[in-house]
């Protein structure tokens, strides 16, 4: 089942629904949030179903403005660094460092404000920085809440997925004595949907990955890549820390990020962000002053 949080256009107030298969939107009538689905569980989704098989209330994709799935997380978003062998390799060696293949996830987070719609504006202020990333990675829906969750038991805590990507201002991130926070929480940096595939619908271990700037291909691999796998996310993030339904976890991205490459890439005003995820969608945002 795909998932979306969508506004009528002009103007109107963001609601969930249920995306079919003929780009009509069934309203989530009953909740008025993502976040209420998510939260009531095995009901909200017995729920979901039955308005999918006999759908009320109907509009046409074309006719809304599809927002996040999940537009103001109650939490910061969980980010994972270095999850892919060849994007590790590739950081380690432009910024000319010797480093061990981690033993343990590499964990930070960006804030609420960061999050942004699947085709939003990326602001772009040069008197701020002119280095402009790109990170393409799976976004991962908690559901059921947790703590302490095992690796076996860590798929059960799993709502669905969305793309995110995780843009980043590289300079502003290495400034800030060696964390990332900062350089990855500015406004908009979160671009994130365009729908949350429920857990049910989708196997997420082989999914090709793939981020696009003005219709060029700039990273392109595969879930199957990822170091640590969501299982060990879920499970070295949830110790001794609670995971609440609706926390989002980026799980990393793979090689091709523009500050790595030679010489370097960035992006600037006029650009097309593109992001996609097999069986989950794209996101398209342009970047601008």
């Amino acid at each position: 089942m795909k998932l979306v949080t969508y506004a009528p256009i002009p103007s109107g107030t963001p609601r969930p629904g249920i995306l079919l298969d003929d780009k009509t939107i069934v309203e989530a009538s009953g909740f008025a949030t993502m976040l209420d689905i998510i939260r009531g569980g095995a009901a909200a989704m017995a729920k979901l179903k039955e308005l999918a098989a006999k759908p009320g209330t109907q509009v046409n994709l074309a006719d809304v403005k599809l927002l996040a799935p999940i537009p103001r997380p109650s939490k910061n978003v969980f980010c994972v660094g270095w999850n892919y062998l060849e994007h590790f390799e590739e950081g380690a060696k432009k910024l000319e460092e010797k480093r061990e293949l981690p033993k343990f996830p590499v964990f930070f987070s960006k804030t609420p404000t960061a999050v942004n719609d699947p085709t939003g504006t990326i602001p772009y202020d040069a008197a701020i920085s002119t280095t402009l990333d790109w990170e393409v990675e799976l976004g991962v829906v908690i559901g059921p809440g947790g703590k302490n969750i095992s690796e076996a038991d860590a798929m059960k805590h799993v709502f669905g997925y969305t793309v995110m990507n995780d843009v980043t201002w590289r300079d502003i991130q290495r400034r800030h004595g060696g964390q990332w926070h900062k350089g990855k929480s500015l406004d908009g940096t979160c671009p994130m949907g365009p729908v949350i595939v429920t857990a049910d619908s989708l196997d997420h271990t082989n999914l090709k990955v793939e981020c696009r700037v003005n219709g060029v291909v700039k990273q392109s691999s595969n879930t199957k890549f990822m170091y640590f796998k969501v299982p060990r996310l879920i499970a070295d993030l949830s110790l001794g820390m609670t995971l609440e339904a609706g926390d989002l976890i980026s799980s990393g991205t793979p090689e091709g990020v523009g500050f790595a490459r030679t010489p370097p890439e960035f992006l600037k005003p006029g650009d097309l962000l593109e992001t996609e995820i097999e069986g989950i969608g794209i996101l398209r945002n342009p970047v601008e002053k």
